[in-house]
């Protein structure tokens, strides 16, 4: 309960009536914060107190942890089978790419912790509380195709490393059991401590780096070569498989559902919101801690496309067969007996590892890709149940939860590892890519849409500048990702799939028009903002129309 020296103090330290910019919306009342009901920080971490100094280790300490995490979804299997594809396909040309991406990535990734630490929750609740019910339905269903499509790349790979790991022993689907039985464990060691729990994610990390970095001191790239594939943004001699190769890079790298789990990973530090100082402080310190942890991936990263830009670019089948007969490998007959460039992902990209440079490199290789594709599946998981109980609202148990959210996710992955053999998924990985490509707009739209609207975000809404570049940003990223799609659908040659296509891409473009209609009117564009002309059946609500004032209670100097 706010005393009447609270509100006295609020009155005169904000112009504006009642601490928010008033607007023709009505307010929704603040989030009682005893009926929250948390799913990962359930304790919250302290910050040091008392530290005056302009940059402090120990408080970038206490937020150390919620960027790490974030940083898994750029080391998933499925960025680790396009690091490899770059690398066999374009040599060290695109590393720029990866560059901008990351760097494009780290931005938007901002949007998405200052609005956690801003309103105090996370984008899954915002949408809940700011869009009607039909468009927060499809919003959801949405992003719940991009977390089941990036779930099936990060479980599959667990399976696939522990093929590898076994020689063939434990076949794809008893992997995808074996993922399974191991995530719901490691879920529940946060009920030791929030901090272990990221300790554990930052030793995983650890793991790739290590096992990536070995196979990368092994080749020896062409250091020269590596410094000017990454900041010479140029691709001399590339073709329609590069381009298609840059696209899918962009795409691998900028993941939807990553949106809505750093925005609710920020929640995690104690915070008091109504102090201007201590959010001004979090929202420094979580993007210092989040440009250390996407440098890190990004080196991760950089250790793959090296390795196989350095050994297999230009390689054609014929040289690997060879070398992999020589070496008396099993896999000889994943590469067929021709001079057609060698193509790879995660599977062959390991086979190929053990022939060229003995058994430890693929065994190292596969240790690499089991820590990718444990630590992406249990960050999905975090994020099919913020997305879930933030968009539905539900109030279920945790287990029950953790049950629900893994369960959509899994099915689908589990019919795939029991009817596809594990030699051939490459197919089934471009399609997965793309569907996560359509969805990218259900991300990026809303939290450019939210970060800038006083009525939420207050002083810390986005400015000009950001809201320009941002708003550019996001149309580059969605239309390189459309690009991408329009180039997978093409090469599919079926008339009847390019009209079921165009149906479906009529109704996915309305929605998304209708995204970016509230986007433009957040932005500003006052000229599209005719809601007073909109009938009263299409709202929620009579009387709340776009977007409505988050919080009655302001940020405050403090």
């Amino acid at each position: 309960m706010k005393t009447e020296q609270d509100e006295d103090i609020v009155a005169e330290d904000s112009p504006q009536e009642n601490g928010v910019q008033t607007s023709q919306y009505s307010a929704i009342p603040p989030v009682d914060q005893e009926e929250q009901f948390s799913t990962y920080f359930e304790d919250k971490v302290p910050i040091p107190e008392n530290v005056n100094q302009l940059f402090s280790f120990r408080k970038l300490w206490a937020f150390t942890g919620p960027g790490f995490l974030m940083s898994i979804a750029y080391l998933d299997p499925g960025n680790i089978e396009s690091d490899l594809q770059s690398g066999a396909k374009a040599g060290f040309k695109l590393l720029w790419v990866l560059l901008l991406a990351t760097i494009i990535g780290l931005l938007l990734q901002r949007l998405a912790a200052r609005l956690g630490v801003v309103t105090g929750m996370h984008l899954a609740e915002v949408c809940n509380r700011q869009y009607p019910t039909v468009p927060r339905i499809i919003l959801w269903l949405m992003v719940e195709l991009a977390i089941i499509g990036s779930d099936m790349q990060e479980v599959i790979g667990c399976a696939i490393a522990l093929n590898l790991l076994s020689v063939g022993r434990i076949p794809l689907w008893g992997g995808v059991l074996i993922t399974i039985t191991d995530t719901f464990v490691f879920l529940f060691l946060d009920k030791y401590g929030l901090r272990k729990l990221e300790a554990f994610f930052g030793f995983l990390i650890t793991v790739m780096a290590l096992s990536f970095g070995y196979e990368y001191v092994l080749v020896k790239p062409d250091q020269g070569e590596l410094l000017k594939g990454m900041f010479v943004p140029y691709c001399a001699g590339c073709g329609p498989v590069q381009l298609e190769q840059a696209v899918g890079i962009v795409g691998a790298v900028i993941m939807p559902h990553n949106i809505y789990l750093h925005s609710a990973l920020v929640k995690s530090r104690d915070i008091d919101r109504k102090n201007k100082k201590e959010v001004k402080e979090a929202n420094k310190y979580y993007f210092i801690e989040s440009t250390i942890a996407l440098f890190i991936s990004f080196l991760i990263n950089v250790f793959v496309v090296a390795v196989f830009a350095q050994a297999f670019y230009n390689k054609t089948n014929m040289e690997v067969n060879a070398e992999c007969n020589a070496t008396g490998s099993p896999h000889t007959d994943l590469f067929p007996l021709n001079n057609g460039t060698l193509e790879v992902d995660i599977y062959k990209g390991g086979v190929v590892l053990g022939c060229f440079f003995g058994p430890a490199a693929l065994y190292i290789w596969a240790i690499g890709i089991l820590a990718a594709g444990q630590s992406s599946t249990m960050t999905g998981t975090y994020s099919g149940q913020f997305v879930m109980e933030g968009f539905l609202n539900l109030q279920w148990s945790r287990f029950a939860r953790v049950l629900l959210t893994r369960s959509i996710a899994i099915t689908p992955t589990l019919l795939v590892a029991i009817f596809q053999d594990v030699q051939h998924l490459t197919g089934m990985n471009d399609f997965l890519n793309v569907l996560q490509s359509m969805q990218l707009p259900f991300a990026l739209i809303p939290i450019l849409t939210f970060t800038s609207l006083t009525s939420i975000m207050n002083d810390f809404a986005n400015g000009l500048f950001w809201k320009i570049s941002g708003g550019i940003v996001i149309l580059v990223v969605c239309a390189i990702n459309m690009y991408f799609v329009v180039v997978y659908v093409t090469s599919l040659n079926s008339v009847l799939l390019y009209v079921f296509v165009a149906l479906l891409s009529l109704a996915y473009l309305c929605f998304v028009g209708y995204l970016v209609w509230h986007c433009l009117v957040a932005l500003g564009v006052s000229c599209l903002d005719f809601s007073s002309r909109i009938p009263v059946s299409f709202m929620r609500q009579p009387d709340i129309y776009l977007l409505n004032d988050m919080d009655s209670e302001p940020v405050v100097e403090r």
